[in-house]
């Protein structure tokens, strides 16, 4: 990481563990998490920290690897005595961290989309619930898509759990789910071109993906170079951002369609400033929702720190209850009952450059409901 600011001589450092693998399957999603941390914590530390000490990060590269991660972690939170971890992507990585994190009354900051259906004293969430992404992209594929919908997923927690929600929304507003296949993880491109005959044959007006990582890339070169396109069959994703695009390739992506809380497209202030920090930093590579999640949580983290002055993760999970955030996407806060994340859900379509057009987006930021037990589906069918 670059130079720390001078008055930090001889003064502790603020402990913290970040878990992002920068291999495997997930590797160039969780770059994306890695980079947002290491830009939020320079920008933290050149401004002189926090109360005068800087952010002192330990990092670890669980490769993607489920009991990787719970091993690393163990060693973050009782080898390395580390109270705070930014990390996880995968819900399966998640919970393999989950019991260590609370049996150590440790706090873990997580940052991805997830399936929803979690609450932990030990965790703030701070990538999108379901009724902030799901239930809105369900609404978009069936009035401008259609009702014909095809669901592929990898085969673990996340995809079955999210595409359960999809089917709910989809069959409740009188569409029709035409198949639902998981393929494993690292799945072998013969898998993955059956599925893509499948689709060819079968015709769905969309086609909703909950593929990961490299087998994303994989499925969406496939795809194109089957002879299917989004101007044709889209492909609707939850985590295909700007940075899986990069790797695709634009042309092949163009016309598919991603909802997500942030693109890079977003002409406000603070994604300029952002963006500008970004390339000064990391070059020409694309800033994700991924990256930009990651470097808010940063800074919420250091706002709590200044209010507790303390590690201790009771006083720093009430604290963040407190804090507000002007993120690159709008405001951020934490929502004291389920330490969600306050948010503003859209949806872009992407363009042949790479960049996405932002076609729908919330009027106000969107109250996390993990559960979905305070609304009826109808509350998020797009005007």
């Amino acid at each position: 990481m670059a130079k720390t600011h001078p008055s930090f001589a001889g003064r502790p450092g603020w402990r913290i563990g970040i878990l992002y693998s920068r291999t495997g399957v997930s590797g160039i999603t969780e770059s994306q998490h890695f980079f947002g941390t290491v830009l939020a914590v320079e920008e933290i530390n050149a401004l002189g920290g926090v109360l005068g000490r800087p952010l002192d990060p330990v990092a670890y590269d669980p490769r993607s690897d489920a009991e990787e991660y719970r091993r690393l972690a163990a060693r973050l939170l009782l080898e390395d005595e580390i109270d705070v971890v930014f990390g996880a992507c995968t819900s399966h990585c998640r919970k393999a961290m989950l019991p260590v994190v609370e049996r150590t009354n440790a706090l873990l900051w997580y940052a991805s989309v997830y399936e929803g259906f979690e609450y932990s004293p030990n965790v703030i969430y701070t990538g999108a619930a379901p009724n902030q992404s799901s239930m809105q992209l369900a609404a978009y594929l069936m009035q401008h898509c259609g009702k014909r919908i095809f669901l592929v997923g990898a085969d673990y927690i996340y995809p079955r759990e999210t595409n359960r929600i999809m089917r709910d929304a989809v069959e409740d507003h009188g569409g029709e789910i035409l198949d639902e296949i998981y393929l494993p993880l690292g799945c072998a491109d013969a898998d993955i071109d059956e599925v893509i005959g499948d689709i060819g044959r079968i015709e769905p007006d969309v086609v909703f993906s909950t593929q990961i990582g490299s087998d994303a890339l994989r499925f969406y070169r496939r795809f194109h170079e089957a002879g299917l396109h989004g101007q044709g069959i889209p492909i609707a994703s939850l985590t295909v951002t700007e940075s899986e695009v990069h790797e695709i390739g634009a042309q092949v992506c163009a016309g598919h369609i991603t909802a997500a809380t942030y693109f890079n497209s977003l002409d406000t202030p603070q994604n300029a400033a952002f963006l500008s920090a970004w390339r000064a930093r990391f070059g020409e590579r694309p800033a994700s929702v991924y990256a930009q999640a990651s470097y808010n949580q940063v800074h919420l983290f250091a706002r709590a720190l200044q209010r507790t002055g303390s590690l201790d993760t009771r006083k720093l999970v009430q604290a963040v209850h407190g804090v507000r955030f002007m993120a690159p996407e709008g405001p951020l806060s934490i929502l004291a009952e389920n330490n969600h994340c306050v948010l503003t859900p859209r949806i872009g379509v992407c363009r042949a450059d790479g960049s996405f057009d932002v076609v729908w987006q919330g009027s106000e930021p969107v109250k996390p409901d993990p559960y979905l037990s305070t609304f009826g589906l109808d509350e998020f069918w797009l005007r």
